[in-house]
């Protein structure tokens, strides 16, 4: 065995050391902490936290009821505006949507923890779900629409479309519903099966059929839903990954960081190797949950590596400083020149040194490689699903403002997938939301 194969190894921390690092990384609040965070509301009446939120949750409304101890209705609040409300609630930016906008902060005070009330009231409903319905599905109105992809675009479109009296058939590739909620995030951001559990939720509303493990253009094509269906909505996401653009060896310790991040949400921390000396190329979100479980699971050195500053990273300030707690270096202004190998195992990467060149980022000339017996790409991800005849825009689909679909009648689209959004989840429930109003008006036209 030589020394980058011995390198990455599984099991190599204790096992309370497991369960402690990938537990729950912002511990819930209490009762009493909830009570209290929520009297430092203002209740705004013209509250900019709400038009912060791109769901348009009722902020005030929801934070005056925890602070009434009814934290039903508060939660009736939330999932009214956004369904997966739980989900955002622990994977939001809040910090630079709803809480930046707080006027908390213009009195230089501490905004309220939004975040956390949020799902301190969501928390308490799913524990007592099976208590009372918080919806009803309205009469069955004989259309049939069809939603291809489970992610948050896809769940919120279809829970909307059920409630509404219509008939969903939901198709994802995967063998579990949630797309990147499932499959894409940091497992300490949501862990003990939460994801499953909204969607469980999400399905109990009635009248929606789930065919997974059926994939666009391998299973079905377009023209079959169109024809099959009244309406068709599409929640792709970002299937593929880009690539580097530089050399990459075939070699063994090198892929992409959302696989990285799949294969430990789906294992047991204890099953997924690791590398001693870890580089992570992006700066993004997933360049820092791919990072910080590295970290976890036992990694000596970490060094995430972007061509930018690091005020244009893409990763929030939050994100940022949850990294560099983690130990995790980050190493700004170097772009890949060369992934090295050695004996078919990656040994490291040659960066060159950049700068801002006028409005371009140009390589100074200088050098250096950093050693690695594991390499994650986290440079993004791209739209890749073959949709003849629909155009697309910045390689994503070109939508109307409610989702629809220029020149296909039947056709919406939302999500990741949807030409113009951030790629937040939030956005992307809102997306299902709206196209779900849209195709509901169309229908009944």
């Amino acid at each position: 065995m030589d020394q980058n194969t011995a390198g990455r190894q599984a099991g190599r921390l204790k096992q309370e050391q497991y369960l402690s690092n990938f537990s729950d990384a912002r511990p819930p609040l209490s009762r009493a902490q909830a009570l209290v965070e929520a009297e430092r509301c203002y209740y705004c009446f013209d509250a900019p936290c709400i038009t912060a939120c791109p769901t348009g949750i009722d902020v005030p409304s929801f934070i005056q009821r925890i602070a009434q101890d009814n934290v039903r209705g508060a939660a009736e609040a939330i999932l009214s505006a956004n369904p997966l409300g739980g989900m955002c609630a622990r994977v939001c930016p809040t910090e630079v949507l709803c809480e930046q906008s707080c006027v908390r902060n213009g009195c230089e005070e501490k905004p309220v923890e939004i975040g956390l009330l949020q799902r301190y009231a969501t928390d308490a409903f799913f524990a007592n779900a099976d208590a009372k319905p918080l919806f009803s599905r309205a009469a069955g109105s004989g259309k049939t629409v069809a939603v291809v992809g489970a992610g948050p675009a896809g769940l919120a479109a279809a829970h909307g479309l059920a409630r509404l009296g219509h008939a969903v058939t939901m198709f994802d590739a995967n063998a579990k519903l949630g797309g990147l909620n499932e499959y894409g995030l940091a497992t300490y951001k949501t862990p003990g099966g939460f994801a499953q559990q909204e969607v469980d939720w999400l399905l109990a509303i009635g009248g929606i059929t789930v065919k997974a493990e059926q994939k666009l253009g391998r299973d079905f094509d377009l023209a079959q839903l169109t024809a099959e269906f009244d309406a068709v909505f599409l929640g792709l996401g970002l299937a593929g990954v880009n690539a580097l653009q530089v050399a990459t060896p075939a070699c063994e310790g090198l892929r992409p960081a959302v696989d990285f991040i799949k294969e430990l949400r789906q294992s047991d921390p204890m099953d997924v190797k690791v590398g001693r000396q870890v580089v992570v190329i992006g700066g993004g979100m997933t360049a820092v949950d791919a990072a910080v479980q590295c970290k976890l699971l036992g990694a000596r050195e970490v060094t995430m590596v972007y061509r930018r500053g690091a005020d244009a990273l893409s990763a929030s300030p939050y994100e940022q400083d949850w990294a560099q707690k983690h130990g995790v270096l980050l190493r700004c202004w170097a772009a890949p020149l060369e992934v090295l190998s050695e004996g078919g195992q990656v040994s490291g990467v040659r960066f060159a040194v950049t700068a801002q060149q006028g409005d371009q980022v140009g390589e100074t000339g200088e050098q250096f490689s950093l050693n690695a017996d594991m390499v994650l790409m986290a440079i993004g991800q791209r739209f890749e699903a073959d949709l003849p005849a629909i155009d697309l825009q910045g390689g994503r689909i070109a939508t109307e403002a409610d989702g629809r679909i220029p020149g296909h009648p039947k056709l919406w689209a939302g999500g990741d997938c949807r030409y113009g959004g951030r790629d937040l989840t939030v956005e992307a429930v809102e997306h299902g939301k709206q196209a779900a109003l849209s195709i509901d008006a169309f229908l009944r036209s």
